[in-house]
């Protein structure tokens, strides 16, 4: 588990500016999801002939259909936007279970997509978005702030603190397993390499609960609450 209490380490720096593991896994991410797409969509037939553009058509099917029973067909535009989200939040979360460090366990990375989906200055335009803070009367004014700050940070802070959470909670029981097989004296060391009995199969059970269910469950709920948002604010257009 990297950087479970430090937050994402420096891996390079190119003068001042340095990038952390978060970019480089997101780095990653998009170089697989590129090679991804360009094998299911490899030659594509108008009557699928094999498994993989089946696959392909389910999953643009899918997104299609979330955002047609929650934005409306008027807001299909939408599709591209929220399929990224999806895919986006959900391998960042299952990259983890290959050892490396979650994209979703940085708070940068959701307040990040949690503000590009809170759009409602582009829906009201400047002057409209700050008068809506006034309406339906002026003397709401304070709690209508409170709920614009609120509803982003809610965003982002329910996918960060699922995946970092589960983070956490595998690292301390993974290690309080070792230090539980090192007092029944069912650790074995040879030089460098040790061994713990206690460390076999019970944190691999958690890491599939927290990184691969919890973490689609998450990105699912995230995207849910990305058309919901978007489509609020689209309707005021």
């Amino acid at each position: 588990m990297t950087g479970i209490g430090n937050g994402p380490k420096i891996v390079f720096e190119i003068g001042s500016l340095r990038f952390t593991e978060t970019v480089v896994m997101g780095w990653v991410i998009i170089v697989a999801v590129l090679i991804l797409c360009l094998w299911l969509t490899h030659d594509l037939k108008k009557v699928p002939e094999k498994k993989r553009q089946v696959v392909a058509e389910m999953l643009v099917n899918f997104v299609n259909n979330m955002v047609k029973e929650n934005m409306g067909v008027k807001m299909m535009k939408y599709a591209p936007y929220i399929a990224t989200l999806l895919i986006y939040a959900v391998f960042g979360a299952l990259i983890s279970m290959i050892g490396l460090r979650s994209m979703t366990a940085d708070i940068n990375v959701t307040a990040t997509w949690a503000l590009i989906t809170y759009n409602k200055i582009k829906a009201n335009g400047f002057k409209g978005y700050l008068k809506s803070f006034a309406q339906p009367v002026a003397f709401i004014l304070p709690l209508n702030i409170i709920s614009e700050v609120a509803t982003p940070a809610s965003m982002a802070f329910r996918l960060f603190g699922n995946v970092a959470g589960g983070m956490v909670i595998t690292g301390l029981l993974y290690g309080a397993l070792g230090s539980l097989s090192s007092a029944l004296g069912l650790t074995f060391e040879a030089g460098s390499w040790a061994f713990s009995v206690f460390q076999v199969g019970i944190p691999a059970v958690l890491s599939v609960y927290f990184d691969l269910f919890s973490g689609c469950i998450q990105a699912y709920i995230f995207s849910m609450l990305t058309m919901v948002n978007v489509g609020a604010a689209a309707e005021t257009e």
